[in-house]
């Protein structure tokens, strides 16, 4: 059975005023309008809904069940719509975000800050990855945005997605505090030619970064260890195995027997964005949630 609930909400008024006269006239309908849709509804039940009287109706032992469940189904919509509201609001609701370890350690930790003290009602889920892992949670819907990066050199183009730029993070020098820089705010690329370097591993990106920026400077690096992670690469620098190139992100924790230089122009900056895929409305705490990203990318863009 299909019946409908605005036929339904004109049963109930019938039956609250007595008559489909009265019942018109709150309503502003006509008599015969308020007629024809009982009508209609008998037909939906199968059965009268209706016993109808010189003075009046009443309702027959399925209007009575209609109209009891009718109350039930508006006082479930009254609550829907006060859930819908709550949601509009960001009293409720919920965003699911993905984002990379190096943002993820030290840009995202202050967004979750700034989004849970303005939102407290709204659950908040995170899941970090690499890129690909990232892209793919995209768009299998698993997270409505995500964190994602960029080089100059190797563009983020995948069809369907839409990107915010949110900052750009400049490529830093990291040495220990007995190396000969270690005093000097920065460095240029070309005056490091003699130095031995720690690198990711696993083809990570930063190593096609210092490639390409010693290739800048005139020499080809000399790598004496691959680090899993960059307080690994930060420990290797620290015992003077070499020195590293490190995103600004990336260097969140720094060591405290470590020093950190600026390389200027002399390194790329990666982009930092954020991801959502086209054609589909952000809800409001993905709004939110990009509001303060965006005041966050601003801030540290400043800083930098």
């Amino acid at each position: 059975m299909s019946v409908d609930v605005g036929r339904l909400r004109l049963l109930v008024a019938v039956a609250g005023h007595g008559s489909m006269t009265a019942a018109a006239h709150a309503l502003a309908y006509t008599p015969s309008a308020i007629s024809q849709q009982i009508r209609q509804l008998e037909i939906e039940a199968g059965q009268p809904v209706l016993e109808r009287h010189p003075r009046g109706v009443t309702l027959t032992d399925a209007g009575e069940a209609l109209v009891e469940h009718a109350m039930m189904i508006e006082k479930q919509l009254e609550a829907l719509q006060a859930r819908l509201d709550d949601i509009a609001g960001l009293r409720a609701g919920s965003l699911r975000l993905g984002t990379f370890p190096t943002v993820g350690a030290s840009l995202l930790p202050l967004a979750v800050t700034q989004f849970q003290r303005r939102h407290p009602g709204v659950r908040l889920s995170v899941q970090s990855g690499r890129l690909t892992q990232l892209l793919d949670l995209l768009e299998r819907r698993r997270v409505e945005i995500a964190l994602l990066w960029d080089y100059e050199w190797s563009r983020i183009q995948v069809e369907g997605l839409e990107l915010l730029h949110l900052m750009d993070d400049p490529t830093a020098l990291v040495v220990s505090r007995d190396h000969r820089l270690a005093d000097q705010r920065s460095a240029r690329i070309g005056d490091l030619s003699e130095e031995n370097w720690i690198i990711r591993g696993d083809q990570h990106p930063v190593a096609e970064v210092l490639s390409r920026t010693a290739r800048s400077g005139g020499f080809e690096p000399v790598v004496a260890f691959e680090a899993n992670d960059y307080q690994e690469a930060q420990a290797m620098v620290a015992v003077g195995l070499g020195i590293a190139l490190a995103p600004r992100l990336a260097l969140a924790n720094l060591r405290d027997d470590v020093c950190v230089l600026s390389l200027g122009d002399d390194a790329p900056r990666r982009r930092i964005l954020l991801a959502r895929l086209t054609g589909r409305s952000p809800t409001p705490p993905e709004t939110a949630m990009t509001a303060v990203l965006t005041e966050l990318g601003e801030t540290l863009s400043q800083q930098g």
